[in-house]
């Protein structure tokens, strides 16, 4: 694993574009020191290579979706007919930002 120093985080904060003063910086390298060590007792869990990672904490069916059906597509003048105003074939809507 990469060693994080203040350099490093230097180099990341310039690459973010976003400046901190040199106590945030020794924060910060705290905060990384504290996650190392996190991650090593993480990684003496016996077995812990073997678990299969999860991406949601629960398991869950979704039974409840429909099957997806292709069916015919509104014609556009039906889909159009209520709209206040109409461009080119879409809806027009007023202009949001100046």
């Amino acid at each position: 694993m990469k060693k994080v120093d203040i350099e490093t985080l230097k180099d990341a904060s310039l690459r973010l574009m976003f400046k901190m003063s040199d106590k945030e910086y020794e924060t910060l390298l705290d905060e990384f020191d504290i996650l190392f060590k996190q991650m090593e007792k993480i990684g003496e869990i016996k077995g812990v290579d073997d678990a299969i990672p999860m991406t949601f904490p629960f398991n869950i069916k979704t039974t409840y979706l429909r099957e997806d059906i292709p069916s015919k597509s509104l014609d556009i003048n039906v889909a159009l007919k209520n709209a206040p105003s109409v461009q080119d074939g879409q809806i027009k809507l007023p202009k949001v930002v100046k």
